[in-house]
């Protein structure tokens, strides 16, 4: 079975950096698209950032796009993402997921736009709070 790990949430106060770390056991997270989404309290899950296993390229929420970047260690088997410019509304519990291309290897729109009714082998989250 897929497992993910996040971890490196906390709390910072308004403007500053946190950085999030997905670490896969058992698998090899280059194989697979990885998203990160999250959950404010009392709304609905977000996709924020999704990166591609076939060629890279990266998807960020308008919430986000500026502030958060994705990126991929394969030797440590870690997707991470970097979070800058911190604001109150960015409190959430944050989660990656997998997708997996298969034998086609080119993963569907649904998926390079960070939808994550289409990723699976979901972490367990890390809670972020922004707040002064």
């Amino acid at each position: 079975q897929l497992q993910l790990v996040e971890s490196g949430g906390g709390l910072v106060q308004p403007g500053g950096s946190l950085r999030l770390s997905c670490a896969a056991s058992r698998f090899t997270l280059g194989y697979y698209a990885i998203g990160w989404f999250r959950q404010p309290p009392g709304k609905e899950r977000e996709g924020v950032s999704c990166i591609m296993s076939s060629d890279g390229s990266t998807y960020y929420s308008d919430s986000v796009k500026g502030r958060f970047t994705i990126s991929r260690d394969n030797a440590k088997n870690t997707v991470y993402l970097q979070m800058d410019s911190l604001k109150p509304e960015d409190t959430a519990v944050y989660y990656c997921a997998t997708f997996f291309a298969g034998a086609q290897g080119i993963e569907p729109r649904s998926v390079r736009r960070c939808e994550g009714d289409f990723f699976g082998s979901w972490g367990q989250g890390t809670q972020v709070t922004v707040s002064s």
